[in-house]
């Protein structure tokens, strides 16, 4: 019978953390200020409404949905779950002794009936030093490196998830505050147009306005083309590229605790995937060369043979038995023992090489998290509040009739720009975060 040898523990997967943000998003203002009638061209206005990054839309997915998603139909998370069956038939494979070997023999058949003899033999191999065990053990390693590779493909993919998701909120926020400030440019140009009818401005101020209405329309141009192909990018990564845009749900103003280089890196360390992954490696390297060791003792060879007739004794039975063993002589396996040995010198090496490679890799990821963490503290803190100061005080000084209202609407429209870039720097720290927090497992429609 085969030895017995239990299999290796199942790997699990890291524990996952949501993405949060170390900001809070600033609200969105009405587009428009108050306009009394005493200063309201007669092509009017109204006001365009706030909007919030993070409204609640009946309907609109959530990360927790995309999530569960493509955990059933990425298909390299598939992939990787057949590889762990095949690393586990070849782990049951490997503790199987040979199959005996059954079969008929006749000699001396030409006789004319005076000689011949005819049986049945079997023979077996016996496998000695204990080479099925460690057969398995090695076997065993390769099954618990593929459940680490498997855990690790979870992993990219929930990162991926997490970044592709971030993307299109902010997108779509993006596309919201542009498509606000499309309307406020507008408006502009009616404003400038009737004013200048009024001859209360030049043709300098309509052409201002004509610009600034241009160059909204690109951006909200630019900023419809980011959505859809941020929802094309999130679209795959869960395995339906089929899936029709469509709104998603999400809190931009979570806070999470800020990421120390040193905590990020101890947790990368030591809870990789990745390093699990090649630490099963070196075992497996180590058993095989144990495994290697023993191949030079031999196995034995047994086989029976039961004549029912021999008519050379006159029709009776008889039976042979051989027993061989082969004479490691030239053969030891040396070269194998060198192999093997080589294998886990240079698998310890790369084990070693990875811990360095993962730091080498969190570095530049590490340096986005705190350029981005240190931009939306600043737009949210010092910049954002400037620029609704400018905004108030241009709606004070218009009320009072102190400025024109295109200066007024340049105030809106820096406004604007401002939470556009506020939120470009908030999603690099949404990306970086996530990979951050994913053990920097990512790309997971990569083949490997």
């Amino acid at each position: 019978s085969p030895e017995q040898v239990s299999p290796p523990e199942k790997a699990t997967l890291p524990k996952t953390v949501e993405p949060t943000s170390a900001v809070r998003a600033v609200a969105f203002e009405d587009s428009l200020p108050e306009i009394g009638p005493e200063r309201l061209p007669a092509t009017g206005t109204e006001s365009l409404p706030a909007t919030s990054p993070d409204a609640f839309v009946p309907g609109a997915m959530t990360l927790a949905d995309l999530e569960q998603i493509a955990l059933q139909t990425n298909p390299s998370i598939a992939r990787a779950s057949a590889l762990v069956r095949a690393a586990q038939g070849n782990w049951v494979q490997a503790g199987l002794p040979p199959n005996p070997t059954v079969g008929y023999e006749g000699q001396q058949l030409g006789s004319g009936g005076q000689a011949e003899q005819q049986g049945v033999f079997v023979g077996q191999e016996i496998v000695r030093g204990g080479k099925l065990k460690l057969s398995r053990e090695v076997a065993a390693q390769e099954w618990a490196r593929a459940e680490h590779d498997f855990a690790a493909q979870q992993q990219r993919v929930l990162t991926d998830v997490r970044v592709s998701f971030y993307q299109v909120l902010i997108a779509q926020r993006q596309e919201e505050v542009s498509n606000e400030l499309v309307r406020v440019a507008r408006e502009g140009l009616k404003v400038a147009d009737a004013l200048k009818r009024g001859k209360e401005v030049g043709r300098i101020d309509v052409v201002q306005a004509q610009l600034e209405a241009e160059n909204s329309e690109i951006l909200a141009q630019n900023a419809r083309n980011r959505r859809l192909a941020a929802w094309q990018g999130l679209s795959a990564v869960i395995g339906n590229p089929n899936l029709p845009p469509q709104p998603l749900r999400g809190n931009l103003n979570e806070v999470s605790p800020e990421l120390t280089w040193e905590s990020s890196l101890q947790r990368l360390l030591t809870s990789s995937p990745e390093i699990a992954a090649a630490m099963a490696n070196v075992q497996r390297t180590r058993w095989a060369v144990q495994r290697a060791q023993v191949e030079k003792t031999p196995n034995v060879s047994v086989n029976g043979l039961f004549i029912w007739r021999d008519n050379g004794i006159g029709g009776g039975s008889d039976g042979n038995l051989t027993v061989g063993v082969p004479l490691p002589i030239w053969n030891r396996n040396q070269g194998g023992v060198t192999q093997a040995q080589g294998e886990a010198a240079a698998a310890e090496r790369a084990l070693q090489q990875l811990e360095l490679s993962l730091q080498s890799r969190l570095a530049p990821t590490y340096e986005r998290y705190a350029n981005a963490l240190q931009q939306t503290n600043r737009y949210r803190e010092k910049i954002l509040p400037a620029a609704q100061e400018s905004l108030s005080l241009s709606r004070q000084l218009y009320q009072a009739g102190e400025t024109p209202y295109l200066n007024l609407l340049t105030a809106q429209r820096t406004y604007s720009q401002t939470n556009l870039n506020y939120l470009e720097s908030l999603r690099e720290l949404r990306s970086s975060e996530a990979e951050i927090q994913g053990l920097l497992l990512s790309n997971s429609l990569e083949t490997r």
